[in-house]
């Protein structure tokens, strides 16, 4: 599964790494949270090494649907309902700061955007009510939305809530200018460099796959923290959701606006001009984009199912679509719903991170990069002074208890399952399958991919979840906090940094 965006040669400057060098600071991650900041602290006259484990946008960003947008589902009246009016304002703040500087930069660079209308919709009277309680959430944090009947979409609603001159991007054109420009600021840019640890303060000591670097300050980009400390992924939901592109036939338009469902499971629609082009015309007929049917990482009976129901759903209300791609993006929800970014705890003032996006890291993505730089550079940023200073609603404290629980449950439940489990079958599995046995006490995971069978280890590397194999994407995926492995056991994302132990054929170990 290869995205549009990412179905293209690819443009990024490569530097080698150089062991035993010090920085003012390390990026650790290449998607937008750490080339923004990366180009921030760079256009400050710092020394900035940016590492990433595969190549730039190789995760969330280079697999997003790319909607620029302040209507955010119902995230405001559900943020409303824990924190007081002036925390939502900032977080309002935060995201307006993030799309206004995200848009200037692509106007400044002559990158092209689309300018639409954005749509949150329902289906049933039950979402219409969650869209009237949106409604006034967002007029109450001074956003200039209305409430609609119609929203020029092939099939019946009950209502929406609209927003005039959002925007929509393709973020590969984005993350390209940016890596271009952390350069031609003196940056440095590293591929194929894992961060594994980081030890120390007053530098740093940043740890990778490559050899050690030092740095006044790290910064971790990478979608959840890698570093354990203040326990994030404990405080984090992983989901994954799932993306088309499709080619309408002659008969059928694409809608004009970007749209979101209210209703699960989500359906997200948008256009996307087949050149590109700023004017939302393009030289040919713009491709449809669709998007939804999430669920947690690691807990689907099927991936391919979801993926396939998506799929159904978009052939039904718009009959004759040719499918040109299908991917899927992995986001994190904080429990609290608020993201969280700034000075990661126990990382002794040294070490800052940024997470919990909820599927809205095009605005959020440069609102917390803004607030990281500032903190790095002595700035300070009011609305980022109130986030930073929020208390957690005992709603979202018991949601923490409750998530933690699942995940002990889920923890025990399939180590339960893998002892009542035989040994290790002989033989490969089917082509595109993938199943966990044990060979003694240890889990064993063995998959058959393109004709080539592997057998690693069946347990995550960050806490020992027993994974599960995703028929979609033909990965191992841990069900506790979102860690993903290739058949041959290397990291994908997630909090783990360490692959997947190889295991030795039945009868040989």
């Amino acid at each position: 599964m290869t995205s549009l965006w990412l179905d293209r040669k690819i443009d990024f400057p490569a530097d080698e790494f150089a062991p035993g060098t010090t920085y003012d600071t390390v990026v650790a991650g290449a998607g937008l949270t750490g080339l923004v900041t990366a180009l921030l602290l760079a256009r400050s006259g710092q020394n900035v090494l940016v590492l990433e484990a595969r190549h730039p946008a190789a995760v969330t960003t280079g697999n997003t649907t790319a909607k620029v947008t302040l209507l955010q589902d119902t995230v405001l009246s559900q943020l409303s309902r824990q924190y007081s009016q002036k925390v939502v304002n900032a977080y309002v703040e935060m995201n307006k700061e993030g799309q206004s500087w995200l848009l200037r930069y692509l106007d400044s660079n002559g990158l092209p955007y689309q300018r639409r209308t954005a749509y949150t919709y329902a289906t049933t009277p039950e979402g219409a009510e969650k869209l009237r309680m949106e409604f006034a959430a967002a007029t109450s944090a001074g956003l200039d939305v209305n409430y609609v009947r119609t929203a020029g979409l092939p099939f019946h609603i009950t209502g929406a809530v609209s927003m005039d001159n959002q925007a929509q991007i393709n973020p590969l054109d984005v993350i390209e200018a940016l890596a271009r420009d952390v350069k031609a600021h003196g940056g440095t840019i590293v591929g194929n460099a894992r961060v594994t640890r980081a030890e120390g303060s007053g530098p740093v000591t940043v740890k990778t796959s490559l050899g050690e670097v030092r740095a006044k300050s790290l910064v971790l980009a990478t979608g959840t923290p890698i570093l354990d400390r203040g326990l994030y992924f404990a405080k984090l939901k992983p989901h994954r959701s799932y993306a088309a592109a499709l080619e309408l036939p002659g008969f059928l338009q694409a809608p004009e606006g970007m749209y979101l469902s209210v209703e699960q499971p989500t359906r997200s629609l948008r256009d996307y001009p087949v050149d590109g082009g700023g004017d939302g015309t393009g030289s040919g007929k713009p491709l449809l984009l669709v998007g939804g049917s999430g669920h947690p990482v690691g807990k689907a009976g099927s991936e391919q199912a979801h993926l396939d129901d998506l799929l159904g759903w978009a052939q039904s209300h718009f009959p004759g679509a040719k499918v040109t791609h299908t991917w899927s993006a992995q986001d994190y929800q904080a429990v609290n719903l608020m993201p969280f970014f700034g000075r990661l705890p126990r990382g002794r003032g040294d070490i800052y991170f940024a997470t919990g996006y909820n599927k809205w890291g095009m605005t959020n993505a440069v609102g917390a990069s803004l607030g990281i730089a500032a903190d790095i550079l002595d700035g300070q940023i009011p609305w980022a002074d109130t986030l930073h200073r929020r208390v957690t609603a005992p709603p979202a404290a018991a949601s923490a208890v409750g998530l933690n629980a699942g995940v002990g449950a889920t923890l025990a439940k399939d180590w339960g399952k893998l002892l009542v489990k035989g040994t290790t079958a002989d033989g490969a599995p089917e082509e595109g399958t993938g199943v966990v046995t044990r060979s003694g006490m240890r889990p064993v995971a063995t998959s058959t991919v393109n004709g080539r069978t592997c057998r690693v280890s069946g347990k995550c590397t960050h806490l020992g979840g027993i994974l599960h194999w995703n028929d979609a994407e033909k990965t191992w995926d841990c069900p506790l906090h979102g860690s993903r492995f290739t058949p041959e056991g290397e990291n994908l994302e997630g909090p783990a940094t360490m692959p997947l132990a190889k295991m030795p054929e039945p009868g040989k170990g």
